[in-house]
């Protein structure tokens, strides 16, 4: 009985040091791209339709208090800015881009339902 207990005790370490080899090992890739669309402030355009350059300035405000941005692609997409590491800063700002058209590049990760980059460089 007690041999079973311990088989069973080593079984469970080996399968609790092997779960983060395999969790590591099924990260998600991303793939480099460039995309072309507007810096939009989520909150006026989903609650009040409204950006483009005479929101420009309510935008870069909302952006200021921490209300989040998106890129509105050409292709109708909503590109989301992802961070390099958890609880770390966006490697790029893009408050100085609000209701401007962008040119951006980085690595596209997407999920069913949404898409996300973490940018490299955004260029007007």
């Amino acid at each position: 009985m007690l041999q079973r207990i311990l088989a069973g005790i080593g079984t469970g370490a080996v399968l609790l040091l092997a779960a983060p080899a395999a969790a590591h090992a099924q990260m998600p890739q991303g793939k480099d791209v460039t995309i072309q669309g507007t810096v939009v402030d989520v909150t006026c355009k989903f609650m009040k339709g409204v950006s483009g350059s005479e929101h420009r300035r309510c935008g870069e405000l909302c952006a200021a208090a921490g209300l989040p941005l998106a890129i509105l692609g050409d292709d109708g997409k909503l590109y989301f800015p992802l961070g390099n590491e958890a609880g770390k800063p966006l490697p790029v700002d893009l408050k100085p881009h609000v209701d401007h058209k962008v040119t951006v590049k980085g690595k596209l990760f997407e999920t069913p339902g949404g898409q996300g980059i973490v940018i490299s460089s955004v260029s007007m």
